[in-house]
Parts: structure tokens; sequence; C-alpha cells
């Protein structure tokens, strides 16, 4: 946890390397203070297919997903410090964009969490 899901037209790589693009979201989210660092994954996926509005030609979106419990002007913050770096790395897309939701803790499971010696429901037990 936080997941950082990158959607973007093919194009995008063509400006910026996926290294580029992923290093700037994750040293965005490390940067804010939130998350422990061996936490953060990054995670890109573009498009070949895709349809824009008139006159746009390419497009850049994260999905933020993080654990719930952060206040709406940290998400906020998130948002917007992931945007700006974007946006200074790729300043010809079209359409760049941010998204911070949450995960609600009751209903998240992972590897750790089914781990019968977790006795604490820790979910970075044994990482």
């Amino acid at each position: 946890m936080p997941h950082f899901i990158i959607e973007c037209s093919q194009d995008i790589l063509r400006q910026r390397t996926p290294d580029e693009i992923m290093n700037a979201v994750y040293e965005s989210a490390e940067s804010t203070g939130l998350f422990a660092v061996n936490d953060i994954k990054v995670r890109l996926q573009p498009y070949s297919y895709y349809r824009l509005g008139d006159q746009k030609t390419n497009f850049l979106h994260v999905f933020g997903h993080i654990m719930e419990g952060r206040s709406t002007e940290q998400k906020a913050h998130l948002s917007k410090q992931i945007c700006t770096q974007l946006t200074a790395l790729l300043p010809e897309t079209s359409f760049l964009s941010v998204n911070i939701s949450e995960f609600e803790a009751a209903t998240y499971s992972n590897k750790a969490l089914i781990n019968p010696e977790n006795k604490d429901q820790n979910r970075h037990f044994g990482l």
C-alpha cells in the first residue's frame, strides 16, 4: 500500500521512458511523507487504442489507491504533488490527471494478514 496505476496513451512513452514517468510518481508519493518508502508500488499501462475529445491527442491518468485514514487535505496534497511533477515532465500532454481513492481497512486483505502466525493482524507481517 499504496498502489499507483498510471494509464496513458502509447505516444507518451515516446516523450519519456516508463521509468522516468514511474519514478516521478514514486518520488512524489514518497515526498509527501504519508507512506513508508518500501510500501509504495507504481505500475504503468499504455494504451494503443483510445478516444479523446476534439483536438486532444494524448492522455495520462494516475489512479492512486491508498489505505483509509488520511485527511482530505493530505489526499489533495498527494494528488497535486503527483500532477505537478508529471506536468513538468510531460508539458505537452493533452489530458493529465490524478485521482486518489481509499481502500477500506475492514475489507482489505493481503498475504501477511492471512498468515496464521500473524496474531496482531499486522499487514506488514513477514515483509
